[in-house]
């Protein structure tokens, strides 16, 4: 590696206009992102690894990774998501590079391990790269190891041909009834809206929520740039979805959700999720990332069982990205094993 080094980058423009170039990417690498981690506490880094290809001109950069450390009761450890992130499919040498300079720092700031939610394809060479460096599979995911894409480049009438027949049944259902309204909305305030529909879904679902602060946070980092939008969706001027969508680099993200089970058989869910597709086509956007969905293998009984055939419906890709992948730096970290080993038990994961 001696024609590579290793450096922070502090410059925006040189961050995004990298990751303009690369294929496999999500808002977990964008700047924005950082900046939210930031706004909750959180100390960061973000990493550059720049290659020479002759000694007379300037490196290029190869390859990039946001790394935050995560300071829980569980323990301490430094978290890259959705990262290394590289312009061709894999490259050991980058993520060797991160590796040596991640286990300086893990021991700097008393981290007990390093974890990486890897944006790399799932397939048996980049698994082999991992645990050859030493890396094992984390007990528990930080963030979705299966998505659900869907290509918007095709026209609205094609993209409703070939979403699920039930699917398309209910958007337009939805499109008739005039007591749904569909509104799009750019103020922080609304934030409080998704919040009430959100804990109605943490009560229902049982899941670990975010905070209110958290969502606020997280909607003002992107809200800077315009790259985020609140969806509200109304059935008699009452609030029962809501959605946050975040557009970012030719892709729409719907990474968070939240709906009120009082009016569950009125479509309003479907036709939020169409308007939300239609705004990312408007915003130039190719790519639909409906974020996480239940392995293959699920059944109803999988807490994500009725969410993943909800997302499947508007048609779409799988894709599946290596697991998440911890380094072990200390004993310590056995103690944060045992406890997420628990705690993906208790949410039947």
């Amino acid at each position: 590696m001696q024609n590579c080094q290793i450096r922070e980058i502090s410059n925006k423009q040189i961050w995004e206009d990298f990751l303009l170039e690369c294929k496999d990417k999500t808002f977990l690498d964008s700047w924005n992102w950082g900046e939210f981690q930031k706004a909750t506490g959180s100390k960061i880094w973000r990493f550059g690894i720049f290659k020479w290809s002759r000694p007379d001109l300037d490196p290029l950069l190869v390859s990039v990774a946001l790394v935050i450390k995560v300071e829980a009761k569980r323990g301490t450890f430094l978290f890259a998501p959705h990262a290394p992130v590289i312009k061709k499919s894999s490259d050991v040498g980058s993520l060797k590079l991160l590796l040596e300079e991640l286990r300086k720092l893990a021991r700097e700031e008393n981290c007990s391990f390093i974890r990486i939610s890897p944006i790399w394809q799932k397939n048996e060479e980049n698994i082999k790269i991992f645990k050859d460096l030493g890396f094992r599979d984390a007990p528990i995911h930080m963030h979705p190891e299966i998505t659900w894409e869907l290509d918007i480049s095709p026209s609205e009438e094609e993209l409703l041909t070939n979403m699920r027949k039930t699917t398309r049944y209910l958007i337009r259902q939805g499109l008739k009834d005039k007591d749904i309204e569909i509104i799009q909305s750019q103020n922080v305030k609304d934030v409080e809206k998704f919040n009430e529909l959100y804990q109605e879904t943490v009560s229902r679902h049982h899941f670990a929520p975010f905070s209110l602060n958290y969502l606020k946070n997280e909607f003002l980092a992107f809200n800077s740039d315009n790259q985020i939008s609140i969806f509200l969706g109304k059935y008699k001027n009452e609030v029962v979805a809501s959605s946050m969508i975040i557009f970012w680099q030719g892709k729409a993200f719907y990474h968070q959700g939240a709906s009120s089970h009082k009016y569950s058989k009125i479509p309003v869910s479907y036709l939020m999720q169409w308007e939300a597709i239609k705004e990312a086509k408007k915003r130039g956007c190719e790519i639909y990332n409906f974020w996480g969905i239940a392995p293959e293998s699920f059944s109803k009984k999988h807490p994500w069982w009725g969410l993943t055939l909800f997302k499947k419906g508007f048609g779409g890709y799988k894709k599946e990205y290596v697991k998440t992948q911890d380094f072990v730096i200390s004993q310590k970290y056995w103690l944060n094993y045992i406890i997420e080993i628990a705690r993906k038990h208790r949410r039947g994961l």
